[in-house]
């Protein structure tokens, strides 16, 4: 079984779609705790981790061999973990973030909570180095689209984020990111000619590995 730690509720249908389109048979468990990104935006993704940490012995208890963290902001926080609760606990976003650097070194991380910012470009660049590739690393914040998140509006808040996308000037830019998994459905609304990159099918296809 694979747990999967959600800090909204919203990702549940977009995972389980992708566990029918591409790994039909797996076994997941979602567990979904809101306070954790919410605490996370406020004092920063290291205050909720002893919390993160509950969470994942739980998920361990339950069955689960391998926990995937949907969480931007607090996906650092979990993966650090690994270790101690003894399964694998991964991040939804470094696949993303390898295949980013893989493509330019020129890569522009948008987001629609600033909490995202900091682990998010840091992930990028540490998968630049890894692969010994040049980083140059942007950031674009989609200003007033996670209000429309938290009223329920995702067909607005897709569309808000995918304008922005397409604001982005091809001329500078290699690769874009997405870096929550809640702007996943933008990527299919940008006309942009420049790779746009989300997290929850990456993300999902590596911890399928873990499991196999």
């Amino acid at each position: 079984m694979l747990a999967l730690l959600h800090t909204s509720p919203v990702h549940v249908p977009v995972f389980d779609a992708l566990r029918d389109e591409d790994h039909q048979g797996l076994e997941l468990a979602h567990l979904i705790h809101e306070n954790l990104l919410t605490r996370a935006r406020v004092e920063g993704p290291e205050a909720v981790a002893g919390d993160v940490r509950a969470v994942l012995d739980q998920a361990v208890a339950g069955g689960a061999v391998a926990v995937l963290c949907t969480c931007s902001s607090i996906g650092g926080v979990a993966e650090a973990f690994a270790d101690e609760v003894g399964v694998p606990v991964l991040r939804v976003d470094r696949p993303m973030a390898a295949a980013a650097v893989a493509i330019g070194p020129r890569v522009v991380v948008v987001a629609t909570s600033e909490s995202t910012f900091g682990p998010t470009v840091a992930l990028v660049e540490e998968e630049a180095r890894r692969a010994g590739l040049p980083a140059d690393v942007r950031t674009l914040l989609v200003d007033g689209a996670w209000a429309l998140f938290q009223a329920g509006d995702t067909e607005a808040y897709a569309r808000t984020v995918a304008d922005a996308v397409d604001s982005i000037p091809g001329d500078t830019t290699d690769a874009i990111v997405l870096a929550q998994a809640s702007m996943t459905p933008a990527q299919l609304r940008t006309t942009t000619a420049l790779p746009v990159l989300s997290s929850p099918r990456l993300g999902l296809a590596a911890a399928v590995t873990h499991l196999e």
